[in-house]
């Protein structure tokens, strides 16, 4: 028994293990097609990256949240389907198919049996989903932007209510003061009409910043030009009074204390929230939450609902996660709009390292999955490793033909860098149409290997079957390999029983 025999042999059990292997991976993606693994493993580890080890009544809000994300239109715009009853018709079949599947499976915490794994009747979900696009739709649904907007607003209104009662103070004294002389008296009118001019542009100044029409900056600095011209039309008609003069240098203090610097005045007014206190905003228990619901005076308003909707069905284990992220956002920002891009960037960079580890789970459930299918096709097509290696010893005319098939199969793929499964499936296929492999229920293999047949009258050698049992468990092992790997390894060993690589076609 020379080494060119014992590669011969090597590489024929080696091609019938590739051949079955490309087999048993069309039978998975199949499966995994047909009850759309991928996609719901996708959507469970967007679970476990919102709610983590969550108690059922959690878990349900988990699941509700994870829906609001999945009905987001950039994750609907993902998971595109043809349209018409007949073009769906295929995929309607999967459909029930996969609802008897997740039917015959416990129903989860909050869900009702009609309920898909996908949520609000959905039969189908994406198979992949670019991180930019989760952390985007997660915010959406948070409503972290408006939140810093709404936020913005509440302490915006309250800054000026706060400068105007200063100033309205400065008159009520002014008031006081000369409520027993004329000039006095027509002097006070004529300021407190001006005051509510300024007062009402005030308010339009804040209605264009809520109307997005303009930045916080040039809101301070508009409310600082307006009060330039109410504190020249107090200075232009003041009395000469030493009272009244001290109460034009109050209102000059006034803007410049708080309105000469605009940056100044909105890091002293806290008019950019933090990234924390966005957070802490859908925290029940913070000082921001009630901030805010103190600041919505209109509950039946739209902004209300939507806020208490969101705080209904946000579980706790989100909000950790959220401050965890703002935490590590807010140390490399300074301004809320700059934090905003970078807890985005967290989110996607969380969510990335989240799908490596989801992908290393799918992988080894697939493998799973792979040794199952690996020993249903060794049993259901009898592949006996030890059956096919006594054949392949003694029949050199078989071991010639299936040498044969694999120097024309290597030829074929030998300038390809990688693995085209479709491609060697259907080369494959050829081979099994060309050759008679030593597997199978024929007579003609049962014979070889069991010495029977269905002509002969007599009883199933059963227990001669019972020896087959530790080749099929071989050959299941191997099938679950995969084909890539077999045709790495039939190539390695093709290239030493030639001692060089086989010829390039053409």
């Amino acid at each position: 028994m020379n080494i060119q025999f014992i590669l011969n042999v090597a590489l024929s059990l080696i091609f019938i293990y590739l051949i079955l292997s490309l087999l048993a991976s069309e039978i998975q993606e199949l499966i995994s097609t047909v009850l759309q693994w991928r996609a719901e493993h996708l959507r469970k580890s967007i679970e476990i990256l919102l709610g983590g080890d969550v108690d059922k009544l959690e878990e349900a809000r988990v699941i509700q949240l994870t829906n609001q994300i999945y009905d987001n239109p950039l994750i609907q715009s993902i998971n595109q389907q043809a349209k018409g009853f007949f073009e769906t018709l295929p995929r309607r079949a999967t459909w029930i198919v996969g609802a008897i599947y997740r039917f015959c499976k416990k129903a989860r915490p909050g869900t009702r049996r009609s309920e898909t794994i996908f949520g609000n009747r959905k039969h189908t979900g994406p198979s992949y989903i670019p991180a930019d696009i989760f952390a985007t739709t997660l915010m959406d649904t948070l409503q972290i932007p408006i939140l810093i907007q709404k936020l913005t607003e509440f302490r915006l209104e309250k800054f000026e209510n706060e400068r105007l009662i200063e100033i309205r103070d400065i008159l009520f004294k002014l008031q006081e003061r000369g409520s027993d002389n004329t000039e006095f008296i027509q002097f006070f009118n004529t300021m407190y009409q001006d005051f509510t001019e300024m007062h009402k542009e005030f308010e339009r100044i804040i209605w264009d910043f809520q109307q997005n029409k303009a930045t916080l900056p040039i809101t301070i600095n508009s409310m600082a030009k307006s009060l330039d011209k109410y504190i020249e039309s107090f200075e232009s008609n003041l009395p000469k009074d030493e009272f009244f003069a001290k109460s034009l240098r109050q209102l000059k203090f006034i803007r410049k204390d708080i309105f000469d610097d605009a940056d100044r005045a909105i890091l002293l007014g806290g008019l950019r929230p933090s990234l924390q206190e966005v957070v802490q905003s859908i925290n029940t228990s913070s000082a921001v939450y009630r901030e805010i619901e103190s600041a919505i005076k209109d509950k039946d308003s739209a902004t209300y609902q939507k806020f208490q909707e969101l705080i209904n069905i946000l579980p706790s284990s989100v909000t950790k996660n959220l401050n965890v992220w703002a935490k590590r956002a807010q140390a490399k920002t300074k301004t809320s709009e700059e934090g905003i891009n970078i807890l985005r960037q967290e989110i996607e960079s969380v969510f990335n390292n989240s799908m490596e580890r989801a992908s290393g789970v799918y992988k080894r459930n697939a493998k799973g999955v792979t040794i199952l299918i690996g020993f249903v096709i060794a049993v259901t097509a009898n592949v006996d490793t030890f059956h096919i290696v006594n054949r392949l010893s003694k029949d050199s005319q078989l071991r010639d033909t299936i040498i044969s098939n694999v120097e024309q199969f290597l030829i074929q793929n030998s300038q390809k860098s990688d693995t085209d499964l479709d491609k060697l499936r259907n080369q494959a296929n050829q081979v099994l149409k060309d050759t008679s492999l030593p597997i199978g229920w024929t007579n003609a293999n049962l014979e070889q290997q069991i010495g029977w047949t269905t002509l002969q009258h007599r009883v199933f050698p059963q227990t001669k079957l019972v020896r087959a049992i530790p080749g099929w468990i071989v050959s299941g092992f191997a099938i679950a390999m995969g084909a890539p790997f077999w045709f790495d390894v039939l190539g390695k060993i093709m290239n030493v029983r030639n001692a060089g690589k086989p010829p390039k076609k053409g």
